[in-house]
């Protein structure tokens, strides 16, 4: 089970432990992760869970592709590491994981 680190835009952190192939936007929403609203439940339609993942773990995931990329293009506050949660599923090799929730989602 992954641990993963949410850090909202005012410092506060968040660590959850999530299983295997569960979305780090769910894993976000099961915890009550203050950023991540999540309104269209994970279909990759509203960027409501938006996230800035940590400049060394970007590169780490796999490459947002699709809907995802075209989602991006209309978040607020992008950052070349702006991936949707919804898009990222979690395995053992994601232990660590940092991401930022962007201040425009609260």
């Amino acid at each position: 089970m992954p641990r993963i680190t949410f850090i909202a835009a005012d410092g506060t952190r968040t660590d959850v432990q999530a299983a295997n192939g569960l979305s780090l936007m769910q894993a976000a929403v099961n915890n009550t992760v203050p950023g991540i609203v999540a309104e269209c439940g994970g279909a990759c339609s509203c960027a409501t869970c938006h996230v800035h993942v940590q400049p060394d773990w970007y590169s780490r995931l796999p490459a947002p592709e699709g809907m995802e990329k075209e989602m991006l293009e209309f978040v607020m506050e992008p950052q070349p590491t702006s991936r949707l949660s919804c898009q990222i599923k979690l395995s053992d090799g994601m232990d660590g994981l940092v991401v930022h929730t962007p201040k425009s989602q609260y």
